[in-house]
């Protein structure tokens, strides 16, 4: 029987957001981060604008539908006055603290402050009675003491706030691209370029540097970190990725800095394909633990890569996702296309993978047998409930190669929009259901 899922049975669902032109977008609204909860029940995207909204799934119909539940701005634009350096307040990412109660708490960041937010209902009271007023009719001034009475309180409406509970600043020297919370729910990391750092959820006026791989001399930089994140289940491990193609797992028990890692997940390059942008499209921009921790999912610019926890030497599998653009290195290059860092995710049965790429395509693939089904994240799907469609068999190792599909003479044409690229994204963790950022609009996919 044929997976549904790798068979094209996928299908525009919603849409959030302006739906005008590309041109006409406001750089603010840009949609920089997307985020599942735990549950599934909630949604949560942060843009360009410091804005967080989150998403709460509408249980009133069949379907994985959601509705608008919240909005609130959660950083404000800032200014380094000794690095004379604007901080934007631009989201680079949303992690959803585990419920323990009937609050939500979720992490967002952007270059330099970390906040722990808790969203809860909140009833507004009025005073509905009191001593001039019956709440229906003015009453004459009490007379004795014994008329005096205390004021009457009616719930006026259901609000949802959102508080910062905690503040977590000036900790980081560079900009901060990941942050990670840990199985235990009581720690978390952030990561920028050259450092780690464990915080306590509690605690935000400390954290602990667990990697340091900043050189003494600046001028000896040879790699950078590129994305990290803890392992799902054992609250010892994490991973990081580095510009340098490799990514190192970690243990905490072995030593408070983890300089040295327990594991590093490298591929040989084969030095016949080397080229000026070799070190460029080599670097990997995310990397994903699979739901029960045995795998490894990482992304750099050409490709996906599967990795088992157990096997450093080399990828059990590599996915091509952007064969077609080797012969334009050069104009990516000119225009810093070369440097999107497009990220990647496991399906929440940890069978398939999903990836973005230009001109708002998207790819899931079967990872057992690579086929894969391409959707397009575009404003036709408004039109059209239903669109994109199977890749016939793009199996590796056939003899003639992989067979063509209209998708991919589409994908090598030259019309291709490099303005238009799916970045970030989200799938479902119990349902066959994902959430894409496209520039400015949220688009919800579901397959049976």
């Amino acid at each position: 029987m044929e997976d549904p899922l790798s068979s094209g049975g996928w299908r525009f669902a919603q849409c959030f957001g302006d739906k005008g032109d590309i041109e006409d977008i406001t750089e603010a609204d840009i949609i920089s981060t997307v985020e599942f909860d735990s549950t599934g029940n909630y949604l949560a995207t942060g843009d360009k604008g410091g804005r967080v909204v989150l998403f709460e799934r509408n249980e009133q119909k069949k379907g994985c539908e959601y509705k608008f539940y919240t909005e609130f701005q959660s950083h404000e634009p800032e200014f380094d006055y000794l690095k004379s350096l604007e901080i934007e307040e631009k989201i680079n990412k949303i992690k959803w603290c585990k419920r323990q109660n009937q609050a939500h708490f979720l992490l967002s960041t952007n270059d330099k402050t970390i906040k722990l937010w808790k969203v809860f209902e909140k009833s507004l009271r009025v005073v509905s009675e009191s001593n001039h007023h019956s709440g229906q009719h003015p009453k004459p001034p009490p007379q004795a003491m014994n008329q005096l009475q205390l004021p009457g309180m009616s719930v006026q409406d259901n609000i949802i706030a959102a508080v910062p509970r905690k503040v977590y600043a000036n900790a980081h020297a560079y900009h901060i691209h990941s942050i990670s919370v840990n199985s235990d729910q009581e720690t978390y990391i952030s990561a920028d370029d050259l450092r780690i750092n464990l915080w306590n959820l509690n605690i935000s006026d400390q954290s602990f540097n667990i990697v340091d791989i900043k050189p003494v001399n600046m001028e000896e930089l040879t790699e950078v970190i590129t994305a990290t994140e803890f392992h799902p289940v054992h609250c010892n491990l994490f991973m990081y990725s580095s510009s340098k193609s490799n990514i190192k797992l970690a243990d905490m028990r072995e030593s408070a800095l983890c300089d040295q890692h327990a594991k590093c997940f490298e591929e040989e390059e084969d030095p016949s394909t080397r080229s000026f942008f070799s070190e460029i499209i080599s670097s990997i921009s995310d990397v994903k633990f699979s739901h029960d921790g045995r795998y490894i999912l990482s992304r750099d610019y050409l490709s996906l890569k599967i990795w088992d926890v157990n096997m450093e030497s080399k990828p059990l599998k590599t996915i091509p996702i952007h064969d077609h653009l080797r012969g334009k290195l050069c104009d990516l290059y000119e225009n810093d296309c070369i440097f999107d860092k497009f990220e990647c995710l496991w399906g929440g049965d940890d069978k398939h993978v999903l990836t973005g790429s230009y001109h708002n395509y998207f790819r899931i693939y079967d990872s057992d047998s690579l086929n894969d089904v391409v959707l397009q994240a575009d404003k036709s799907a408004f039109k059209a409930r239903k669109i994109g469609g199977p890749l016939p068999g793009n199996k590796m190792g056939m003899k003639n190669g992989p067979r063509s599909s209209p998708f991919k003479d589409q994908m090598a044409s030259e019309a291709l929009d490099f303005n238009k690229k799916i970045l970030h994204a989200s799938w479902h963790p119990r349902e066959n259901t994902i959430a894409i950022a496209a520039t400015n609009n949220l688009f919800l996919y579901s397959a049976a």
